[in-house]
């Protein structure tokens, strides 16, 4: 990552906690702690079982029953709660952090829940729709995180955010660049073909969808593009 987000300066308007966010960080949490009380053997079997699989959801594939946790349909959700380090959970979840609440405020929380497992489900169809043949799983909360982002972009563009260049030097950006540095990492990684292992349609797709259905989800009179507070 080039900028990691530690802090922004944009106090909530409408609700007095935000719930959402800080439910959706702890799971995210607690199913990692969780999974490290396994064998490395379980974490991989769990994450094939739980982890959203392209040849699986297709019908391509069937998974051996032992591995079998739930319906294929069903891992377009839990894939979003599973991660495969602690720099994979801690990167996801400082974006989620810094850029859920606002957006949680302009929603509201039932519907920011919603909204966040809409992109997570969107990011992981483009994936599939990409990947058909693939049977390696898709996990991780960064498709569903790219929504909310994409959201963050379109409300509050303006807003100065505190970040970690390079995760060492701090600066103080506007939301735009450091959003659209973010989109730009993407592209030039899939123009390059780089083979990190990142889900990098999952990424767009998300953020696809966050564009896509901010103007459903926002508050009525919440103005997008708002300047926030930019200085």
């Amino acid at each position: 990552m080039v900028f990691v987000p530690i802090y922004d300066d944009n106090h909530l308007k409408f609700i007095p906690f935000q719930a959402t966010t800080w439910t959706l960080i702890a799971i995210n949490f607690a199913v990692f702690v969780w999974q490290q009380t396994m064998g490395q053997d379980a974490i991989s079997a769990f994450d094939l079982g739980a982890g959203l699989i392209p040849a699986s959801l297709s019908g391509a594939v069937k998974l051996p029953p032992e591995l079998v946790l739930t319906r294929p349909e069903f891992t377009l959700i839990s894939y979003m709660f599973l991660h495969g380090s602690i720099w994979h959970l801690l990167g996801n979840m400082a974006f989620l952090w810094v850029f859920g609440d606002n957006v949680e405020d302009a929603m509201g929380s039932i519907r920011f829940f919603f909204f966040y497992l809409l992109c997570g489900v969107a990011a992981a169809l483009t994936h599939t729709f990409v990947n058909l043949g693939s049977e390696a799983p898709l996990i991780g909360a960064s498709g569903a995180v790219a929504g909310v982002i994409a959201a963050y972009l379109m409300l509050y563009p303006r807003v100065r955010v505190w970040v970690l260049a390079f995760a060492r030097i701090p600066l103080r950006l506007a939301a735009w660049f450091v959003i659209l540095s973010w989109i730009v990492v993407q592209i030039v990684f899939l123009v390059l073909a780089v083979d990190d292992g990142t889900a990098l349609w999952a990424h767009i797709g998300g953020f696809a969808a966050g564009i896509i259905l901010i103007p459903f989800f926002k508050r009525p009179g919440q103005p997008l593009f708002a300047a926030g507070r930019p200085e």
